[in-house]
This record gives structure tokens, C-alpha cells and sequence, in this order.
């Protein structure tokens, strides 16, 4: 399945295209008479549209409801996207664990699966186990590897355009690895790979906390936070794709990292070990003193990070995401100092994807760049300039 209009030179024909398929996805299965009302688009372009997305395997015509036969006889011919004409898989590596979401040409999710990998893992065997859940879960689907038409992966690092990861301190032995290279060698389609924020963001933009707006703020919050951005809409990457590196704040003038902050001992905490992480806030919940005076710390570090990014980009929302979203006291000092810097802060929730994000987000990458393959008109909210 290529692109739908590559050989038309016709720009009107490729935006009559995308209009029609639109259209199908949306509207269950219509009649030729329903996509030219919804599309305002004649009768005879609708047809002829119809017609080339039958040839490229997109549209079938689907069988009529009993009830309506028997009323009106021979009905209308109906016709429905083939969401099963390829699939999508949007892929997650992270420090403990990889996961996957197999989707249809719709978005739709159709599986998941997942495996637990130690923080210590080099690149070689961590990504063995994402070829590892990757092959398990197309096979308990029943999806050919064959049928992929895009893989997005979410990871941790700074990641160039060609899916390089230029800086990841999170995995070992990820900072200079070609991922996209080494991935594409398992697959016969598009290997996308995108930041881990950047990737959350996009996610709870589509399904998740902010899909009602467009200029958002996902901060993946941990003892080294990230953060992903949308304005108007789009995926800011920034120039270098470094955008929202908000974990090397403390670089700016602060001597104390945030491992230090969180640590109830002399001795820093590992920023992969998190059940030394989760000791420290089960301690604090107890009434620990000392506990609870590191996690105040350790919030009040956050909050000045996102506060530093929210008064640069000046966002309508902002989602908080990772291990952090479910602490207790992270929201309400958060609004308080944007409350006190800002003079529209913007409203602050928790991310409603949880782990789920980075792969959701990963798994729209994959579907953007097939949707702008398929439309051919304009790009896409995670498409590269």
C-alpha cells in the first residue's frame, strides 16, 4: 500500500481523497448519498474516489442492515474503511520495562503486551526484548509482520530526526545509538522514534487529558524530568530536538542534584533504582521526618522546572505524567507558584494514560506519518519539518 495519490498530479484529487477517507473513517458505513453530503463534494468525484481507494484496498463495500432491506427493498450500496488493511504498532522503551500497542489503520488498539527488563540492561539485550514483545504480540493478534505499515517507538534521550538518540543518560549505553537504524532492520515499514515526553504529550493530546487543547505541556516527572510540548497543536521539538530537557535545570546555579534531594542519607539515590525512590514517598506517607522533608525537597525542585517552561511557552495545560503523577502535594504547590508567577497560569491535571502514554503516543507517531502518506496534503501534528 503506497502513497494513495502519488503518481496524480492533481492537488484537487488528493485533497478529494483525503476528504472522502475522512469521511469513511468517521461515518460507520455510508452510502455514496451520505459521503456526498458530509463531504459536499459531487456525486460523480465522490464515485470516482471511491472507486481508486477499492483499487488500493482501503474501502470495501459492506453488507446492509436486514431491517433496511426488507423496507426498502434493493438498498443503497454501503461502504466502510478497511481499518484491517494494514496495522501499526507503537512501541515503548523504557528503563524497567518495554511495551507495545498493535493498532488497525483507525488508531483503534487491538493489543498490547509488555515485559519487565532490569534498569543495568545494555542496548543489545534491551533490544532483544523489544523484538521479543514485539513478536509475541503480533503473533497472539494474528498479524503478519507484513502487514506493518509504520512502527513508532517512544525512548528516553534527546533523539535526532534518523531516530539517533545524541544524548539518553536514562538507559545505559544508549547515548549515540543509531535506535532507528538498529530497529528498521526488523521491519519492512517506517521506524519512527521519538523522545519519551515528546511521545506522552502527543498521547494525552489524542486520548488522554488535553485533548481539548492545543497548547499543552507534558511533564514526565521522575527524579530526572522531561518534558514534551504542543503549541497551535504541533509537536515542539525544538531546534536540535532538545526542547523541554527540563532535568538539567539544577545545572543553572543549583549544587544539588535531584538525587541528593530526594536521598534521606548522605548517599545519593540511583535515578534508576525506583524502589530506593518509592521507599523514600512510602516513608514520608508513614511520618517519617526525614523522609517527608526529602520529598518536599524533591517537589519543590519540580515545580520550579515546570514553572521555568510554563513561563517560556505560556501553555493552556499542563499534564503531569511518570512514577511522580501519583504523589501526593505535587498539584497544588505546582498551581500556587504559577498562581504567583504567571498572570494567566494555565490549569494543571494529572495525566489520565498513566504508562500507557508513551506507547500510545508512539502508536499515533506511526499513524501520522501513515495518514500523511495515504492523504498526501498537509503534514501532521508529529511530522518532522
Amino acid at each position: 500500500m503506497g502513497r494513495l495519490t502519488g503518481g496524480d498530479p492533481s492537488l484537487l484529487r488528493r485533497i478529494n481523497s483525503a476528504v472522502v477517507l475522512h469521511a469513511l473513517r468517521g461515518a460507520g458505513s455510508p452510502t455514496l448519498t451520505d459521503l456526498t453530503r458530509i463531504t459536499g463534494l459531487s456525486r460523480p468525484t465522490v464515485e470516482g474516489v471511491v472507486e481508486g481507494l477499492f483499487e488500493a484496498g482501503l474501502v470495501v463495500e459492506a453488507q446492509a442492515d436486514e431491517g433496511e432491506a426488507r423496507r426498502q427493498g434493493r438498498p443503497a450500496r454501503r461502504f466502510r474503511f478497511r481499518a484491517e488493511a494494514g496495522h501499526l504498532l507503537g512501541v515503548e522503551i523504557g528503563p524497567h520495562r518495554v511495551s507495545a500497542l498493535l493498532s488497525g489503520l483507525d488508531g483503534r488498539i487491538i493489543g498490547a503486551g509488555s515485559r519487565a527488563v532490569s534498569e543495568t540492561a545494555g542496548a543489545d539485550d534491551r533490544l532483544d526484548q523489544v523484538r521479543t514483545v514485539i513478536a509475541d504480540l503480533l503473533r497472539r493478534s494474528g498479524v503478519a509482520r507484513s502487514s506493518l505499515r509504520a512502527v513508532g517507538v517512544g525512548s528516553p534521550g534527546i533523539v535526532e530526526a534518523d531516530g539517533t538518540v545524541r544524548l539518553g543518560t536514562a538507559l545505559p549505553e544508549w547515548t549515540g545509538l543509531a535506535l532507528g537504524e538498529r530497529l528498521r532492520r526488523s521491519f519492512r515499514c517506517p521506524v519512527l522514534v521519538e523522545n519519551d515526553a515528546n511521545a506522552a504529550a502527543v498521547a494525552e493530546h489524542w486520548k488522554g487529558a488535553a485533548t481539548e487543547s492545543d497548547d499543552i505541556v507534558f511533564v514526565l516527572a521522575g527524579l530526572s524530568p522531561g518534558a514534551g510540548s504542543l503549541i497551535g497543536g504541533r509537536l515542539h521539538r525544538g531546534f536540535h530536538g532538545a526542547a523541554g530537557e527540563i532535568g538539567a535545570l539544577h545545572l543553572l546555579g543549583r549544587d544539588v542534584t535531584p538525587e541528593h534531594l530526594l536521598s534521606t542519607t548522605d548517599t545519593p539515590l540511583d535515578p534508576l533504582d525506583e524502589h530506593a525512590v518509592a521507599a523514600v514517598f512510602a516513608e514520608a506517607r508513614r511520618g517519617d521526618a526525614g523522609a517527608q522533608a526529602a520529598v518536599e525537597r524533591f517537589n519543590q525542585r519540580l515545580v520550579h522546572d515546570v514553572a521555568a517552561l510554563v513561563l517560556a511557552l505560556d501553555p493552556e495545560l499542563v499534564v503531569i505524567g511518570g512514577w511522580a503523577a501519583g504523589l501526593d502535594g505535587v498539584l497544588d504547590p505546582l498551581r500556587g507558584e504559577l498562581a504567583r508567577y504567571c498572570l494567566r497560569p494555565p490549569r494543571v491535571t494529572l495525566s489520565l494514560l498513566g504508562e500507557a502514554a508513551v506507547a500510545t503516543g508512539a502508536l499515533r507517531l506511526a499513524l501520522d506519518h501513515v495518514e500523511e502518506q495515504l492523504f498526501a496534503v498537509e503534514g501532521t501534528a508529529t511530522a518532522r519539518r
